[in-house]
């Protein structure tokens, strides 16, 4: 027997399990491409979602937008428990101060009405305090016989004068109120005033109860005449004033009263005047206590210093101060020494007693004007007090201490 035959003749064992082997990696390469497959079907449904997810983000980003717009919305409708009707968004914020202004304000508002001998008359004025006393203008209550006070619900009392005083066109009178029926202002500062804040005048114009009319103030540090002397520190505003608003209060922003609505300019518009705030301050307690206040005095007459009364007294180039015109007999000046002028001469078409004393400070603080001698007065001195005064007279600068009186009736 050949080897051929014996190799050709033995039967193969391998063969079957190449077979075997054969399916095996048949079986895994399924496997690997349905897992392939899987994945990827897998991968794209987590895509998918990722987009769908993204979606739904920007949508709730937009949902809580809005919400947040509804809330701010909602803030500006309402605000300190003022609820504008059927929720007008479209109400500016500007609006909503005045309609929080007002609301906050008009219970401390009241109508006053006067009986005279002459007729009735009506006015306005504000709760002060706990107590019942109401500030107003004198020329509201001046020459009254019987005065009675409207409080917003309508209730009427009876009041009585507590205190006055003309030259600051100021009073305060009284009424036996139940406390819940007092709602005192919240007074503040009118020195702390500029030019251009928004103002709002609340009061009974032509006896219509509770008007509020807005605007700005104009200027400060304004005069009003009253007898023979000038308020001074008056706030001009252009917040519609008429009759009957005399009396109330002019409001800041922050519902301060930061002054009393006093005088308009007769066939004007846009041209109020109203009693600062610190002029009241200051006067009160006297006028509760003493029912008057008493001004500093000095008794002069003066006009301020003018390029033209620098050359016709031959004064220092740039002089700014003072001229004393005149010196009342036997008053505070004329006992100190103070000196009035003693020629007269026409000045810019207008006749003027030149010569005089020419005041340039007043305890040590220039006074480039006589309206600044006088505001001086009114806010730090009261009778009895003293000021130096330095004065410029016959080429020389002198100081000259001056006891101040009581200003006495016009």
């Amino acid at each position: 027997m050949s080897d051929e035959w014996f190799f050709r003749g033995r039967p193969r064992k391998d063969s079957g399990i190449n077979f075997w082997v054969l399916i095996l990696i048949f079986m895994n390469i399924v496997v690997l491409g349905y897992s392939a497959l899987l994945f990827e079907r897998t991968n794209t449904d987590l895509k998918i979602n990722v987009v769908t997810l993204n979606l739904v983000l920007e949508n709730l980003r937009l949902e809580l937008n809005a919400v947040k717009s509804d809330l701010s919305n909602l803030k500006d409708v309402v605000k300190d428990g003022i609820i504008i009707p059927d929720g007008n968004i479209t109400t500016t914020t500007d609006e909503l101060n005045l309609v929080r202004l007002y609301n906050q304000t008009i219970e401390s508002v009241v109508l006053i009405s006067v009986t005279t001998a002459q007729g009735r008359v009506t006015g306005s004025g504000f709760v002060y305090d706990l107590y019942g006393r109401i500030i107003t203008n004198n020329h509201v209550i001046k020459d009254a016989t019987k005065i009675s006070v409207t409080f917003l619900d309508g209730t009427i009392l009876s009041a009585r004068l507590v205190g006055r005083d003309l030259y600051s066109d100021l009073a305060i009178i009284i009424v036996d109120a139940p406390q819940n029926l007092l709602k005192p202002v919240k007074m503040g500062a009118s020195s702390k005033l500029q030019v251009g804040q928004t103002v709002i005048a609340i009061g009974n114009p032509f006896g219509l109860a509770h008007t509020m009319t807005s605007g700005i103030v104009s200027a400060l540090g304004r005069e009003l005449t009253a007898g023979n002397y000038a308020i001074v520190d008056i706030i001009q505003t252009d917040a519609a004033i008429n009759p009957g608003n005399s009396g109330g209060p002019l409001v800041n922003l922050l519902g301060e009263v930061i002054g009393m609505n006093t005088a308009i300019i007769s066939e004007s518009t846009g041209v109020g005047f109203a009693v600062a705030s610190d002029t009241i301050l200051r006067e009160i307690p006297s006028l509760i206590a003493k029912g008057t206040y008493e001004h500093a005095y000095l008794g002069i007459t003066g006009v301020d210093v003018t390029p033209s009364i620098i050359n016709e007294m031959n004064l220092p180039s740039g002089t700014q101060g003072t001229l004393i015109v005149s010196v009342v007999a036997n008053g505070p000046s004329a006992r100190a020494g103070i000196r009035g002028g003693t020629r007269s001469v026409v000045i810019d078409g207008t006749s003027i007693t030149v010569g005089g004393d020419v005041i340039l400070k007043i305890d040590g603080m220039p006074t480039k004007s006589f309206y600044q001698l006088r505001v001086y007065l009114e806010r730090n001195k009261k009778p009895d007090d003293v000021v130096n005064f330095t004065v410029y007279r016959n080429g020389s600068v002198i100081e000259i201490p001056v006891t101040l009186g009581v200003r006495p009736p016009s």
